[in-house]
């Protein structure tokens, strides 16, 4: 049974490995890298950049990055504004007041 577990962990951790920067660079880029790359980008309207970045790590590992960064976000906003996380999500969203 723990070998499944090891096997299906494997195949699941080479979803998130990412590819090396081009440029010679042979660092690969952080998922958390691509994912704020990615959101500045949208957030810009570059639509070049954000498919470069979206091309950095899988897109399972892209999703998790995006996620994080919003939660991040939500939290330090909520602090900033002394509102709760739902509250300033709700706001950023344009919904109204639960």
């Amino acid at each position: 049974m723990w070998g499944r577990f090891r096997k299906a962990g494997g195949r699941d951790s080479h979803g998130l490995r990412t590819e090396p920067k081009a440029g010679g660079d042979r660092r690969p880029h952080n998922l958390f890298e691509a994912a704020a790359t990615y959101v500045t980008a949208c957030a810009q309207d570059d639509q070049q950049r954000s498919d470069e970045a979206a091309g950095w790590v899988s897109p399972e590992a892209l999703s998790f990055g995006v996620n994080e960064l919003a939660c991040r976000a939500v939290i330090a906003l909520a602090r900033e504004r002394d509102e709760s996380p739902e509250t300033v999500a709700r706001a950023l969203l344009g919904l109204p007041a639960a």
